[in-house]
């Protein structure tokens, strides 16, 4: 059970608001692919997934296994596609209804041969093509292999061909984009053509739905910017923050001059001073980089700012100039701007941000 007063709560009508911006930049026809990935980008992904199942999206991914499993273990119906499969679940993803990527000559291989023993006919798979981000993904040149082992045969069907656009939100990249999208377009063409019929194509994330309306094909995935971002400045004015991260004071401290603050006597204090102590630290993804004055976050409606080092468990602010008391609420972010001025203050980005929450805080919904 968990009762911490850390809690990360969950705004489920921005949720479909969001859904409904990215909806509106879409041709009907286009289906939409919802990626509740890394607990839902730090939210919760069933509670996400259940929300995006009522709304009608059409399929769900999720990077690994596990997270499919939960999902289904949910009572959640939709489509799958698990993106980062891994050789030792294959056979655990066919028992769960999940549909793997596979994205390489041993990936496919391996599956074709659990498909047989396993008497699979037409189960769903999908097919990631490498086009620039080099991560994961055959080459243009294993066309002809993928297409060998796939056409006449019965075991599994390619729900969908894909790939993934690398900087589809930097104007400095275009060019470099365009060569991806054309690629890819290039080996739609010809995977077609030498497997007999044609899978769903897809390739925009978040950022490419409004930067390449002509990477929309027949689907595209939008995770971020569920969560309201885009990582386009001027767009995310469309989309309302989904979390607001609260918690409450543990205990308030009354500091003399020259005082130290928290570990290895991280902060000294110019004058007295209020200090107040809270439940949560960098084991709960509250970043290291953030203390020592890197950030604040919110008592009563004023800013306060974090002092000395940040410990496992708890962060201390500074109360000096605001009254307050023990068990009152804090707010650590409640706004897209919050989480990406904590994301400047840390050298990182909102994803990581977003994502670094455990599971000490619980999740509520708003």
């Amino acid at each position: 059970m968990n009762n911490s007063p850390t809690v990360l709560e969950i705004d489920l009508s921005s949720i479909e608001h969001n859904l409904n911006f990215f909806r509106s930049q879409l041709n009907p026809k286009t289906k939409i692919l919802a990626v509740v990935k890394a607990s839902g980008y730090g939210s919760d992904s069933v509670i996400m997934a259940e929300t995006l199942e009522k709304l009608e999206v059409d399929y769900f991914a999720v990077a690994y296994a596990d997270e499919g499993i939960a999902l289904r273990s949910s009572g959640i119906s939709t489509p799958i596609l698990v993106l980062h499969p891994q050789l030792q679940n294959l056979e655990i993803i066919c028992q769960n209804n999940l549909e793997p990527n596979l994205y390489s000559r041993r990936m496919l291989s391996e599956f074709l041969k659990l498909a047989k023993s396993l008497r699979l006919n037409n189960y769903p798979v999908h097919i990631k093509f490498n086009t620039g981000l080099n991560r994961l993904g055959f080459d243009a040149a294993d066309i002809d292999f993928v297409c060998d082992n796939l056409k006449e045969q019965s075991l599994v069907r390619v729900k969908s061909i894909f790939s993934h656009l690398v900087a589809s939100e930097d104007e400095g990249e275009k060019e470099f984009s365009l060569d991806q999208i054309e690629k890819f377009k290039s080996i739609c063409s010809s995977f077609n053509s030498r497997l007999g019929y044609t899978p769903i194509r897809h390739m925009s994330n978040t950022s490419g739905i409004l930067n390449y309306p002509e990477t929309h094909f027949d689907m595209i995935r939008v995770g971020l910017g569920l969560y309201g971002f885009t990582n386009l400045t001027e767009k995310d004015s469309n989309l309302k923050n989904v979390l607001t991260l609260k918690t409450v004071i543990s205990q308030i401290h009354s500091i003399k001059t020259g005082e130290s603050v928290g570990y290895n006597r991280g902060f000294h204090a110019k004058s007295n001073m209020k200090t107040a102590t809270l439940p949560i630290g960098h084991a709960d993804g509250f970043f290291r980089s953030l203390g020592n004055g890197k950030t604040y976050v919110s008592v009563k409606g004023k800013k306060s700012q974090v002092i000395g080092n940040v410990c496992m468990d708890m962060i201390m602010i500074d109360v000096t100039d605001i009254p307050c008391k023990e068990g009152d609420e804090v707010i650590i972010f409640n706004s897209r701007e919050e989480i990406l001025l904590m994301a400047d203050h840390s050298n990182s980005i909102s994803y990581e941000i977003l994502t670094a929450w455990g599971n000490r805080i619980r999740r509520v919904l708003k």
